[in-house]
């Protein structure tokens, strides 16, 4: 595997940072991960444009042009040899002094993962809801940051098996969302999702399918839910921005009955734009 970082592409083995670095000391850094398709980065205006908002709350000083950031991961995919690929884009403070830092970080680190996608995708999966809670914001809302730990434990409590999501609840019992996904179902025809004021990332692919949803003229619900709320829908499914849209088959051990219809008329709409779109907001029912 071959990275970026700061301006070089090198070898796994050659990519190393500071000690110093505040992004490794602190958990101060965000990323986003996302999907290209023969060459073409999925939604890249909407993940950079949270990406930007996220690290200027961070007080770390980074931007870059589209141009400059299709020119990386071309690069990036040449000396990988991959037409398409999964790439996680990561901006760190870079190097301070040891002790917490409160003024603008100027020199942040700025790394590029990459590497194939998955060759085949699971048709469904099944959720199951962890014991552990979903952790707090650590600021007014949840920023994609280097904080996993929540995620990472909730993720050793269910295994390895990549047909089972984890999905979280709040300290209320509301549901949340996935240990690595968003979480939608559907009942009567309507398609409901928990608020982000229940403390959820905003996923750039959940915005996406509710600016799809807007553009179809289905109607849709942002609220705060019980487990019976899903446990009773007509079907269920899970996004994110590499596996896009998800059925689930059940829910805790219930199992969904109906077909996933709707599920179905999402996952196509991402065949039709993945390779295409640069924002929501292309879409006739997108917004900013």
């Amino acid at each position: 595997m071959f990275v970026y970082i700061n301006g070089q592409i090198v070898s796994k083995e050659q990519a190393v940072i500071s000690a110093f670095d505040h992004g490794y000391m602190y958990g101060l850094g965000l990323f986003e991960t996302f999907r290209v398709d023969d060459g073409h980065p999925f939604l890249l205006d909407d993940h950079f444009r949270r990406l930007q908002a996220g690290l200027q709350m961070l007080g770390i000083s980074w931007s870059m042009e589209r141009e400059v950031v299709l020119e990386i991961i071309q690069r990036l995919l040449l000396a990988n040899n991959l037409q398409s690929a999964y790439v996680r884009w990561n901006v760190s403070a870079g190097p301070q002094d040891l002790g917490l830092y409160t003024g603008q970080y100027e020199e942040p680190t700025v790394i590029v993962y990459m590497k194939p996608l998955p060759l085949s995708q699971v048709n469904s999966k099944r959720a199951k809801v962890v014991t552990i809670k979903r952790n707090t914001p650590e600021g007014s809302m949840r920023l994609k940051s280097h904080h996993y730990l929540n995620n990472v434990l909730a993720k050793r409590e269910l295994g390895d098996d990549n047909t089972v999501e984890g999905i979280f609840l709040t300290e209320d019992g509301f549901v949340a969302e996935g240990v690595v996904s968003n979480l939608f179902w559907v009942k009567n025809q309507v398609v409901y999702t928990p608020s982000i004021k229940t403390g959820i990332l905003n996923g750039i692919t959940r915005q996406f399918i509710l600016a799809v949803l807007e553009e179809k003229g289905i109607s849709y619900e942002q609220g705060f839910y019980r487990l019976d709320d899903v446990m009773n829908a007509d079907e269920a499914f899970i996004t994110n921005s590499i596996q896009e849209v998800v059925p689930l088959s059940s829910f805790n051990g219930k199992k969904y009955k109906g077909e996933s219809i709707l599920t179905e008329q999402l996952k196509r709409a991402f065949h039709i734009y993945r390779k295409q779109l640069w924002s929501r907001a292309d879409l006739k029912g997108g917004s900013e």
